[in-house]
C-alpha cells in the first residue's frame, strides 16, 4: 500500500524489506572480512570492511529497528497481538549482540596479532550473522505478511507517516524515493 508525500510514494513494508537486502549485503561483507581475518591474519583492507559492517549495524540497523518499534509494531498491536513482542524481544538480543561485536573489533584494533582477540572477532561476529539473518527471515517470510494480512489500507498509510515523518527520535527515517526513480525500478 503506497503511500504519497509530495514527490514520492512509499509502501512502508517494500522500504523495511529494502532495508533487510541492505542489510544482508553487509552481514555477507562481514562473515567475508572476518573470515578473512582468521584465516589470513590481520590486514588493513579485511579489518575496514569489518568496521563499514560494524558501523553499519551500528547506524542503519538500530535506526531500522526503533523504526519498526515506533512506526510499525504500535499499528499491528491494535490488529494483533504477541508478534511483536517477540520481535522486540529479538532486537534487544541484537543490540547485546552488537556491543559484543563492537568491543571484539575495537580489541583486534588494539591487537592486531592477538589471535585470540581475532577469535572472539569471528565468534561475535558469526553470532551476529546468524541471529540478524534469521531475524530477517522471521520479519520478511512471517512478521510482514501478517502485516499485508490485517492492516487496512488506512493501517498502512499510518505507519508510512509515521515513518516518513520521524516519529523515531523527529528524524525522517524513510529515504524517500521520487516517483521517476520507482518507475524506473518496475
Amino acid at each position: 500500500m503506497p503511500f504519497h508525500h509530495g514527490q514520492t510514494s512509499v509502501d512502508p513494508i517494500a522500504h523495511f524489506m529494502q532495508e533487510h537486502y541492505h542489510v544482508l549485503q553487509q552481514l555477507s561483507a562481514l562473515a567475508r572480512a572476518t573470515r578473512s581475518l582468521a584465516e589470513d591474519g590481520f590486514t588493513e583492507e579485511a579489518f575496514r570492511r569489518v568496521e563499514r559492517a560494524v558501523s553499519f549495524i551500528n547506524e542503519e540497523v538500530h535506526t531500522h529497528n526503533k523504526s519498526e518499534e515506533e512506526a510499525l509494531f504500535p499499528v499491528l498491536d491494535r490488529y494483533v497481538e504477541g508478534p511483536t513482542r517477540y520481535m522486540r524481544e529479538e532486537h534487544t538480543l541484537l543490540r547485546k549482540e552488537y556491543v559484543r561485536l563492537r568491543k571484539a573489533a575495537a580489541a583486534v584494533r588494539d591487537h592486531r596479532e592477538d589471535a585470540a582477540a581475532t577469535g572472539n572477532l569471528a565468534e561475535a561476529s558469526q553470532s551476529m550473522v546468524h541471529l540478524l539473518v534469521n531475524h530477517i527471515h522471521k520479519e520478511n517470510h512471517i512478521l510482514f505478511p501478517l502485516v499485508r494480512k490485517f492492516l487496512t489500507k488506512d493501517a498502512l498509510r499510518e505507519v508510512a507517516r509515521r515513518i516518513v515523518h520521524g516519529r523515531v527520535e523527529g528524524q525522517p527515517r524513510l529515504r524517500k524515493t521520487p516517483r521517476k526513480q520507482q518507475r524506473r525500478r518496475k
